[in-house]
């Protein structure tokens, strides 16, 4: 099938400097306050109104997600996987196995048009995405485009989407049982981001040498009957490794959670040779440290590929509106069409058939307190 004709797309390019806005009010500033004239700035701008972004004509097409395919010439790139971006301009890329360099690893730089447009996200390239690159010597080359993505986990940050790996067909939230301690509201917030950026979660409550597992029962039926795969593990009695290294297998899977739940241990334990580096937890915050710096793509030899992500101590949700929120919180679907009210946040409102069955049972209270807080935005 022939490939589409490429067209002219009008795009926002980020400026890399801002002008300072002028001071309308000036005049009336001096007149104001006569006694500090002296100390009045006089150097204003006449023009520019601090705009961050302009207007550029490029030849490529619009994506699904508002993003920029750019045109370029694939006859002379290589098709890769990146394995780990540090900042905007650093990467490294897998040349994927059907190209002539396949397996070979480039430190390859972003161009500047890729970094440039506009984009509702933080990073223009991040760890798992699909890029076509232009190789160049000594193992180097410069990244000219990155494809359309699938299966993102996605945070805000600055008030913008911070997509920590993409291209992934699962998560595993890993939490610890002691040491930090377990934090379901965290998990349930993970859960949201992972449905969101359609990829499939697994649980996984770390540390159990440190508990009586029998105690997290509860906690793991209450998951299971809604369909997630929990998996209760230790890497000291190797519990629940056999049952991840399955769950793992021939997918692609990210490892996040908080700092200091032993994500880099798990890894570590479920193929020995990835050496990752790990840490321990703070005896006096019970807050673990930062070892994982930045997101990393590693192959399994089972199967698969993961990506080990820095610790997160707190998940803003990106593009998450209260009035949707309901969507992400399976067991509340068959009661939401019940409500009174078609636009029921089912917090305080008469005839809310959430809240009636919180109060009979059929939904845990633990979670409806964990969907409270996300509604009304409590960190």
């Amino acid at each position: 099938m022939a490939k589409p004709t490429p067209k002219k797309v009008r795009v926002d390019f980020r400026k890399n400097r801002q002008i300072t806005t002028r001071q309308n009010n000036l005049t009336r500033q001096v007149q104001s306050e006569a006694s500090e004239i002296e100390t009045t700035h006089r150097q204003q701008r006449v023009s520019g109104k601090g705009a961050l972004t302009r207007r550029r004509t490029v030849m490529g097409e619009m994506g699904a997600d508002d993003s920029v395919i750019l045109s370029v010439n694939e006859s002379v790139c290589l098709r890769g996987r990146v394995l780990s971006a540090v900042g905007s301009t650093q990467c490294t890329v897998r040349a994927d196995d059907d190209q002539p360099q396949a397996g070979r690893h480039f430190e390859c730089t972003v161009r500047r048009v890729v970094r440039t447009v506009a984009r509702n996200a933080r990073n223009a390239v991040v760890a798992g995405d699909k890029v076509l690159f232009l190789p160049g010597e000594n193992e180097c080359g410069v990244i000219e485009r990155v494809e359309p993505r699938d299966g993102i986990l996605a945070r805000g940050h600055q008030h913008k989407q911070h997509i920590l790996v993409a291209n992934v067909s699962q998560v595993a939230i890993v939490s610890s049982a002691s040491e930090p301690p377990l934090k379901p509201a965290l998990i349930d917030r993970f859960l949201v981001s992972s449905a969101k950026g359609n990829v499939k979660a697994i649980i996984v409550i770390n540390k159990c040498d440190l508990i009586d597992v029998s105690d997290l029962q509860p906690m793991i039926g209450q998951y299971s009957r809604l369909g997630y795969s929990v998996v209760p593990a230790s890497v000291q009695t190797g519990l629940g490794i056999a049952w991840l290294r399955r769950l793992l297998k021939n997918q692609q899977t990210v490892f996040t959670g908080q700092s200091g739940v032993g994500k880099s241990s798990l890894l570590n334990s479920i193929q020995p040779g990835l050496a990752i580096k790990t840490g321990d937890v703070s005896r006096i915050t019970q807050k673990g440290r930062h070892t994982t710096r930045f997101a990393q793509l590693r192959e399994l030899d089972f199967g698969g590929w993961v990506v080990d992500t820095p610790g997160i101590r707190q998940l803003e949700l990106w593009d998450v509106h209260p009035a949707e929120m309901e969507a992400w919180f399976i067991e509340f679907r068959p009661f939401v069409p019940r409500c009174k009210f078609p636009d029921c946040l089912h917090m305080i409102e008469e005839g809310c058939a959430v809240r009636d069955a919180v109060r009979q049972d059929l939904i845990s209270q633990i979670r409806y307190e964990s969907y409270l807080r996300l509604v009304i935005g409590d960190d």
